[in-house]
């Protein structure tokens, strides 16, 4: 008894170490990656960069102010077209998950999430750039908002089919409609959980390079006409990254660093999100 039961201690040990263990490798990576993005970016991360047009080739300073601007308005612009379309597809899925249209938009979704980001950006260039002749903000709001869809699409299915269905059986039994029943009580109930999804979404698309190029492809400019060429962080970066200035490289890990920021802050309220859903599923 006593050698089997120190065997399983053993086992047991070796198992939860070997946990602590792959925990520690998956960070590692991470942790040298923060470590020197803000190392390289946290210096040449200034007023002037956060607020400044980019100087012409071969001159020092200027900054990525259109940039941030540019990179705000598109993922408004994929979230605008991205959210509506998932949550009301989702409900769909929720609501009908046995059905045939179910099964092909379940299918879909989970397809289209596993597509890369460049097929999505050359399908999004044949059919919002190339039929106008013009590159848009527009386009790249396309492009990201189809990386979206699939994200909200299968979390809003998942937690609407969380909510117990003691409350929709209580809607229905007052008399309310099916529909009324879904938007009135049972999507209310899962929207902590959904919103959770759509800022999964948006920090997804956040640091997007590969749509962008073929769509919105970029800007020098202070611009905000949804019909012209804009900026974004992302192809800015890129663009820095690959010149031979050492300037441009400074202002390229500077802008990763916004970059960085931006997803933390998405993750951030994501965790929040998730915290208020299970204050609810307890109370």
């Amino acid at each position: 008894m006593n050698g089997t039961r120190l065997r399983r201690r053993l086992v047991s040990a070796a198992a939860v170490g070997f946990c602590v263990l792959s925990v520690v490798l998956a960070l590692v990576p991470l942790g040298f990656i923060l470590f020197f993005v803000l190392k390289e970016g946290l210096p040449a991360l200034t007023f002037d960069f956060l607020t400044r047009l980019p100087k012409p080739v071969g001159e020092q300073g200027g900054g990525m102010g259109n940039a941030i601007v540019g990179s705000s308005i598109l993922i408004a612009l994929a979230g605008l077209i991205a959210v509506p379309i998932g949550i009301v597809s989702g409900i769909h899925l929720a609501e009908f998950r046995a059905g045939r249209l179910a099964t092909v938009v379940r299918f879909a979704a989970d397809v289209l999430n596993g597509v890369p980001s460049i097929v999505i950006g050359i399908f999004a260039y044949s059919i919002a750039v190339m039929p106008f002749s013009r590159f848009s903000a527009l386009a790249g709001g396309v492009a990201l908002g189809i990386m979206m869809i699939p994200i909200i699409v299968r979390t809003t299915e998942e937690l609407l089919n969380l909510v117990p269905p003691s409350l929709r059986d209580g809607a229905l039994a007052l008399g309310a409609t099916r529909a009324r029943a879904v938007f009135s009580v049972i999507l209310p109930a899962a929207l902590p959980g959904i919103l959770t999804g759509v800022l999964v979404a948006l920090a997804r698309i956040a640091g997007e390079t590969a749509p962008l190029l073929f769509t919105a492809f970029n800007n020098r400019f202070w611009s905000a006409r949804l019909n012209q060429p804009i900026a974004s962080l992302t192809v800015q970066v890129y663009t820095y990254a690959i010149s031979p200035y050492d300037d441009w490289h400074r202002q390229a890990w500077a802008g990763a660093t916004v970059l960085i920021g931006a997803v933390l802050l998405f993750s951030l309220l994501a965790r929040t999100a998730i915290r208020r859903l299970e204050r609810m599923h307890h109370a």
